[in-house]
């Protein structure tokens, strides 16, 4: 499914906000390198992350109770799949914000898997400290 580009525009002015083990929060940026605050996640110099969400598949709005059953779907699978997990949410330039789950530990493919199965048309990524991609499954 073709992802429009103001879609593309907001996802990349959006902060991914990761909750801290210590309270409050870190922004990933698409573009910028790892927040230092997320560094002490991390378990090898370039360990693979990626930020995922299971709310509103391909872009599209759907209700609360439906999104939030897919997120919990989402962190039982990547629980399953050995995943070391962190809460978060996206967080727009306009205030929109989804919830959405820091994952530390799976492969690419796997995010890409984890992605499609839930309906994603994106999502960030990265190797340890580097600079954070958008990237389309």
């Amino acid at each position: 499914m073709p992802v429009p580009d103001d879609l593309r525009r907001a996802w990349r002015a959006t902060q991914y906000r990761v909750r801290l083990p210590q309270g409050g929060h870190a922004a990933i940026r698409i573009g910028a390198p790892l927040p230092a605050a997320l560094h002490p996640l991390l378990r090898e110099d370039d360990e693979p992350w990626g930020y995922v969400t299971a709310w509103n598949p391909h872009g599209q709005p759907r209700g609360r109770a439906i999104n939030r059953a897919a997120q919990r779907a989402l962190l039982d699978a990547a629980s399953a799949l050995g995943a070391r997990v962190r809460a978060g949410a996206g967080v727009g330039a306009d205030g929109w914000r989804e919830p959405s789950l820091f994952l530390l530990g799976l492969d690419f493919a796997t995010l890409d898997a984890l992605a499609t199965r839930f309906a994603q048309a994106a999502i960030v990524r990265g190797r340890g400290t580097g600079r954070a991609e958008l990237h389309e499954p």
